[in-house]
């Protein structure tokens, strides 16, 4: 049985022989991912941790990588040479200047590895630069474990941490007077409120009015598809194919319902300028008094989405009787439809004007 002393031998030797820092980047680069991929960790305060990550990890490894030894400086002027006189070079860097590279050069390194997608048919996504930020750390990191193993023992960077944390519980509960004490308690007040906030901004952002985009789609030749070139020649019992298309803003998980009916309508008006008017527009408005002759429901889809997910569903059209202007009518609800659907109780609707030849 492995104890708590030698639960290291567990892990592969490489693993084990990876240094303490290099290994928590790795680490940090697994956990950030595994907290942007899963759907069920995605809209948890979790994510507050990707804002140090990028901010930080990727400048650390590439630090790591440039400068694998620890710093040499005497604490007095230049080192020494063997014959007694002073070398005109410093190796390694300290700690702050580690620290403040690290996140300099991740502020710099993060943009141009997204300014590289945009070039490229990945384009600036959030996933494809989140793939190439953690590649770049990974790599970064394999080359700064190669270069340290290269280096004597007593040259190879090694981070105080035992020395941190001895002096943070020193500071921390044996201050020196009580002025220390108090400036103690308000730092850790103040961190844990900028990092309650950053949590509470991320997993609850500021949500602006919700909406529910619905459209209708075709398919061009190319295969793409278009909002235009719309069949409006029918004939009875034949069908014919359109894409309708619903995507979620509302901040929300939603149960949609779409209702697709052929209407027979009347249009309220003795102005013939106006009646052209109306069925250029009658897309688009419910402004105009129309009367609904005769509808039939043709189908009804039923799909839940989440907020920012778009949902295309093609389906056949196929009038059940003949008749010019008329409206083929969808009606989006959100959860049940009532009874009677109709323009007036849908959350959003939109028509297209069509004519039905009967069968021959």
């Amino acid at each position: 049985m492995v104890s708590r002393s030698d639960w290291r031998l567990l892990l592969p030797e490489r693993v084990r022989r990876l240094p303490f820092d290099l290994a928590f980047v790795f680490t940090s680069v697994v956990a950030v991912n595994v907290v942007v991929f899963l759907p069920f960790l995605r809209e948890t305060p979790l994510v507050v941790f990707g804002v140090p990550f990028v901010l930080f990890v990727p400048g650390y490894a590439f630090i790591a990588a440039l400068f694998p030894e620890r710093s040499q400086r005497p604490a007095e002027g230049r080192a020494e040479t063997p014959d007694g006189s002073r070398s005109t070079t410093d190796r390694g860097i300290d700690g702050i200047e580690r620290v403040v590279l690290s996140v300099g050069l991740s502020t710099a390194a993060v943009p141009l590895l997204a300014l590289v997608l945009n070039v490229t048919p990945f384009g600036i996504r959030p996933v494809p630069i989140m793939v190439t930020v953690s590649l770049f750390t990974v790599v970064m990191t394999i080359i700064a474990a190669y270069r340290r193993r290269k280096l004597p023992q007593e040259q190879r960077l090694r981070v105080p941490y035992r020395q941190w944390t001895e002096l943070a519980r020193t500071e921390l509960f044996a201050p020196d007077s009580r002025t220390d004490a108090a400036l103690n308690v308000l730092l850790i007040v103040s961190i844990l409120l900028a990092t309650a906030s950053v949590a509470y901004a991320v997993a609850v952002p500021k949500q602006g009015d919700g909406f529910t985009a619905t459209y209708l789609l075709t398919e061009s030749d190319d295969g793409d598809l278009v909002a235009d070139n719309y069949p409006t020649n029918f004939t009875v019992g034949e069908p014919q194919s359109l894409i309708v298309g619903v995507s979620n803003h509302e901040h929300e998980r939603t149960d949609y319902t779409v209702v697709v009916e052929l209407q027979n309508v009347t249009l309220l008006t003795n102005e013939s300028a106006q009646v052209d008017r109306i069925r250029q527009n009658a897309t688009r408005s419910g402004a105009v008094s129309i009367h609904v002759d005769r509808t039939v429901e043709l189908d009804r889809f039923t799909v839940p989405l989440s907020h920012n997910e778009t949902w295309h569903h093609e389906h056949a059209v196929t009038p059940p009787f003949a008749g010019d202007d008329l409206r083929l009518t969808y009606l989006v609800y959100r959860g049940d439809p009532p009874a009677d659907p109709s323009t007036k109780s849908a959350y959003r609707w939109l028509a297209l004007r069509v004519d039905a030849a009967p069968d021959t």
